[in-house]
């Protein structure tokens, strides 16, 4: 995301993967916020389905026990 404020943050790394990241011309700033935003997205949906399980299995059971809404206007049969 660009356009948003940035911050230096102080940051240890082994001096093998630095040396070669430095070597290939990896920029670490980038390689650092993509790889914190896919694991901050992961982590986020896992909180995300603890927060909400007691409501998805309410209703997981009330769809298996009364079915979907939709399902008087289905066109095509399901295969079970």
């Amino acid at each position: 995301m660009t356009g948003l404020p940035k911050k230096a943050a102080n940051l240890t790394v082994r001096a093998d993967l630095l040396e070669e990241a430095r070597a290939r011309k990896i920029n670490l700033s980038q390689t650092l916020e993509v790889a914190l935003a896919a694991e901050l997205k992961k982590r986020r949906e896992v909180e995300w389905l603890e927060q909400n399980k007691a409501a998805i299995e309410a209703y997981s059971r009330h769809v298996e026990k009364h079915g979907l809404f939709s399902d008087r206007y289905r066109t095509f049969m399901r295969e079970d």
